[in-house]
C-alpha cells in the first residue's frame, strides 16, 4: 500500500444479486436503487479524511458539519455518476478500489478507475473479475465452509450432521425435506441482509409457494434448504483477507424481525434482557470460533480468490432436547458488512455505553417525520465528540428520503 493514496469506497449492498445474475449490465430493481441512493454515504464510516466516497447524491454542507461536529473527518464525497467520465478524477492516483462488494457490475461501473490505481491493488485477486468467482459469492461456499469446520470443534455443541443445509435442483427435493424436517427455511444462493428467503410451514405446498419456489431453481439453478431452527441469539464474526491470510477484527450482535430479514445490531454488547446462559454460551463462541475459521479459510480456494473484508453468520438455537448449540456458518458474506460497521459506531459511543444501530424502512411512513420526532424526544447528547446518548440519524435527510440508517443511544 502507497502512504498518501486514496482509497474509493462504493456503497452497492445488492451485490450478490448482480453475481448471481452474473450480466456486467445489471441493474437492481428502482426501490433496491433508491435504498443505494439513500444509503449511499454510508462508507465514510469506514473511510479516513483522505479516501473518496462515490454517492448518488451529495449530501449537503450542513451534513458534513454536523458529523464534524462528533469528530468525525469527513472523506471527499464524489458523484459516482461522474466518476468514470471525469478525466482529472479517473487519472488521479489511487490506492484501492473498495465496493462493498465485487460482482461483474460492480466492475464494469468502477473499469475506468483501475488504470490509476496501486499496483498492490491492481495484483490482487480482486482486480478483474473471473468466471469462477461466482460460487464463491453462494450460499452453497457456507455449507462446504461448515463441513469442513465441524470436525475441528466438538460435536455436542455444533449443529448435527442430518441438520445441516441441502443443496435442491427440484420442488420435490424440498418438499422431502420438508417431510423429514418439519419446518424449514429455503435461501436463494445469491441473495443476502434475509432477502431471498422463504419460510416453509405448511404441508403440502400452496401453488403460490410452490411457484416462487421454482422460481429460484430456474433463476440460480438450485436452492438451499435448511432446517427451521429455534433460534435464540445471531452473531457474526468479522475478518479480513489479504495476501492468503486470515485476521480476525471482532463479533458483531444483530437482529432480524420475524422473516429473517437483518434490521439491525446492538452496539458494545448485548442488551440487558437476554437469558445469561445463551449469553454465556454465546462469549464462550466468541473464544472458541475464530481461529478454527480462519484456518479451514486459509487452507480453501478462497484465500486465493479473494481480497478484502467478510463476515461469517452464526446461529445460537435449541435443540429438541433444550440443548444450546450453535451453526457456526450459517453465511458467508464476502463483502463490507453492516456488523463491521456497528463496531465502528460502537467506537463512536462513551465507553461502557450501549445502544443499537438500525436500518429504517417503512412503504408508508416519512423517514424526515420519524427523525424529527426521534430528536424532539431522545436529543443527541454527546461528552465532547462521543455519543452518551439520544438519537443520531447518520445520514442526511430531506422529504424524498425513503430509507435511514441511525444509532440510538440509551
Amino acid at each position: 500500500m502507497e502512504p498518501g493514496l486514496s482509497d474509493i469506497y462504493f456503497f452497492n449492498p445488492t451485490c450478490e444479486y448482480a453475481v448471481g445474475n452474473g450480466q456486467p449490465s445489471w441493474q437492481p430493481n428502482l426501490l433496491l436503487q433508491k435504498m443505494e441512493e439513500d444509503l449511499g454515504a454510508l462508507p465514510l464510516y469506514f473511510a479516513s479524511q483522505k479516501d473518496v466516497v462515490l454517492v448518488h447524491k451529495v449530501p449537503p454542507v450542513q451534513y458534513i458539519s454536523r458529523m464534524e461536529d462528533i469528530g468525525l473527518k469527513v472523506p471527499e464525497l464524489f458523484p459516482v455518476q461522474e466518476a468514470g467520465r471525469n478525466k482529472t478524477f479517473a487519472g488521479r492516483p489511487k490506492n484501492r478500489l473498495l465496493p462493498w462488494g465485487w460482482s461483474p457490475a460492480a466492475h464494469r461501473l468502477l473499469e475506468p478507475l483501475k488504470l490509476s490505481c496501486s499496483a498492490e491493488f491492481l495484483e490482487s485477486p480482486v482486480a478483474e473479475w473471473k468466471s469462477g468467482y461466482r460460487d464463491l459469492y453462494s450460499r452453497k461456499l457456507a455449507r462446504d465452509i461448515l463441513i469442513s469446520l465441524l470436525p475441528e470443534l466438538p460435536s455436542e455443541i455444533m449443529i448435527q450432521n442430518h441438520m445441516l443445509p441441502e443443496v435442491c435442483t427440484s420442488v420435490e427435493q424440498i418438499e422431502e425435506l420438508q417431510s423429514r424436517w418439519g419446518k424449514i427455511m429455503v435461501k436463494a444462493p445469491w441473495s443476502s441482509s434475509g432477502r431471498g428467503l422463504q419460510p416453509l410451514t405448511k404441508i403440502p405446498l400452496v401453488p403460490k409457494v410452490r411457484e416462487k419456489l421454482q422460481g429460484i431453481i430456474n433463476d440460480q439453478g438450485y436452492a438451499m434448504a435448511e432446517p427451521y431452527l429455534n433460534k435464540q441469539l445471531d452473531m457474526a464474526f468479522q475478518f479480513e483477507l489479504k495476501k492468503g491470510k486470515v485476521q480476525y477484527l471482532g463479533i458483531s450482535r444483530f437482529f432480524t424481525d420475524r422473516k429473517g430479514r437483518y434490521e439491525g445490531n446492538y452496539l458494545n454488547g448485548w442488551p440487558s434482557g437476554i437469558n445469561s446462559a445463551v449469553v454465556k454460551f454465546a462469549d464462550l463462541m466468541c473464544q472458541l470460533l475464530p481461529g478454527p475459521l480462519a484456518a479451514v479459510i486459509e487452507a480453501g480456494k478462497l484465500a486465493k480468490s479473494y481480497e478484502g473484508n467478510f463476515g461469517v453468520d452464526t446461529l445460537i438455537y435449541t435443540d429438541t432436547e433444550g440443548t444450546l448449540r450453535i451453526n457456526p456458518c450459517l453465511e458467508l458474506n464476502l463483502r463490507l458488512t453492516m456488523g463491521l460497521l456497528s463496531l465502528r459506531l460502537g467506537k463512536m459511543m462513551v465507553p461502557g455505553k450501549k445502544g443499537i444501530y438500525k436500518i429504517w424502512y417503512h412503504a408508508e411512513k416519512s423517514y424526515l417525520h420519524f427523525v424529527q420526532e426521534m430528536e424532539q424526544k431522545y436529543p443527541l447528547v454527546l461528552s465532547g465528540t462521543l455519543i452518551e446518548s439520544g438519537f443520531f440519524p447518520l445520514l442526511p435527510v430531506d422529504e424524498g428520503t425513503l430509507f435511514g440508517a441511525y444509532i440510538f443511544v440509551v
